[in-house]
């Protein structure tokens, strides 16, 4: 046997692509409408909103 000759036993299987149609469905597992259904979704926390309220402190007083 050859090293060229060697077959894998296994064969790898194709990673499925979610919420792109195909054997799985239009939606594939996301859902209808909404935030998280989109591509890119994230929430941002609610400390971070607490945060952007604040007013920015500029100079000496």
């Amino acid at each position: 046997m050859q090293l060229h000759e060697l077959q894998p036993i296994y064969k790898n299987k194709p990673k499925k692509r979610i919420g792109r149609g195909g054997k799985k469905g239009n939606y594939c597992g996301r859902g209808l409408k909404g935030q998280k259904s989109r591509a890119g979704h994230r929430i941002r926390p609610a400390e971070r909103e607490f945060v952007l309220r604040l007013p920015k402190l500029r100079g000496k007083k």
